[in-house]
């Protein structure tokens, strides 16, 4: 690709929006689109390929910015907004004012990553002050969302053995898959980074520092062509993730042993990682939310919350369930 998205916006700003400005102003690119994660390349110029800016001054409505006719397009996108506005379109809560857990809980993980990700090319009105409160969860939320991301591995592990004895293969190869997808969750969580949408999931795995380590285990899961091959490669991928987060000091090592669940055949890798994490939460509002069967964030119903009104419900819902 000759230009990159974003670098086609920072030019965009400083060429055309920018000079064209005399007051207060922060400017950058963030939000929806592969170009602010960094992932775009030549095939995404194919749509919403654009020179855009979005522009936060103290009153949009008074500020004009004149566009060359070559510009004045649909591939051209300037918003306008004041700082907190957008943050509570976006968010439905002013991070600025503060951010309770119930927030934290109540925003999908990706869509943290859409606004922290991007560049800031202009910055007169604290936007990536606001920006850093939201780069990453407070340290007991942290916690707690790693307990219930390992919650969701440990109880179907033998389901793969399972679901294959009865001659099942495409269940559990779709267990497999599932087991997958939630242990490089789990990884995000051990190098605190949010993960994209799923265009994008497997692509900023592999850039994580575990990636090139971890990457051929969870390939061998998904591309063994029996379950007791695919049991034997999802206990060499948990392990070596359990060792990662040994390895990490998130708390102190956990002994990682073999199970068998029920007596039944099927051998599962397991290291008792939510009793140690929840040893060390101190926050007393995370802790009352971690006694209850460890959900987790809103990931599981995302699409049903992606709206910040709908999101409202959700905080609710966590404040008065806990």
């Amino acid at each position: 690709m000759g230009i990159s998205g974003i670098e086609l916006c920072r030019r965009f700003y400083a060429e055309i929006v920018g000079p064209q400005l005399s007051v207060p102003h922060s400017a950058a690119l963030l939000g929806r689109g592969s170009e602010v994660l960094g992932y775009d390349d030549e095939m995404s110029t194919d749509h919403n390929c654009e020179a855009r800016v979005v522009l936060f001054v103290d009153d949009p409505a008074a500020v004009t910015v004149e566009l060359p006719e070559k510009f004045l397009d649909r591939s051209t996108h300037l918003e306008k907004h004041t700082v907190t506005g957008f943050f509570v379109e976006q968010l439905g809560f002013d991070p600025a004012a503060g951010i309770a857990v119930e927030d934290w809980l109540a925003v999908p993980e990706q869509h943290l990553g859409i606004l922290t990700a991007g560049e800031v090319f202009h910055d007169d009105l604290g936007l990536q002050a606001v920006r850093d409160r939201l780069a990453y969860y407070p340290d007991d939320v942290w916690r707690y969302l790693l307990i219930a991301a390992w919650w969701r591995v440990h109880p179907e592990l033998n389901h793969v053995g399972r679901t294959g004895y009865v001659g099942d293969e495409l269940g559990s190869g779709l267990v497999a898959a599932t087991l997958v997808e939630n242990l490089m969750r789990v990884c995000f969580l051990i190098e605190r980074r949010y993960p994209p949408y799923v265009k994008w999931f497997g692509t900023a795995f592999a850039r994580l520092d575990c990636g090139p380590e971890l990457v051929p285990l969870l390939q061998a899961v998904l591309r063994t062509g029996n379950w007791q091959d695919r049991d034997q490669a999802l206990q060499l991928a948990y392990r070596a993730i359990g060792e990662l987060y040994n390895r990490s000091g998130i708390t102190e090592p956990v002994e990682l042993g073999l199970e068998d669940m029920f007596g039944r055949p099927f051998k599962t890798v397991w290291g008792d990682f939510p009793r140690a994490l929840a040893d060390t939460i101190s926050d007393p509002r995370v802790k009352a939310i971690a006694q209850r069967w460890p959900a987790g964030g809103i990931e599981r119903i995302r699409d049903v919350v992606w709206k910040p009104a709908d999101r409202l419900a959700a905080t609710a819902f966590i404040r008065t369930a806990s």
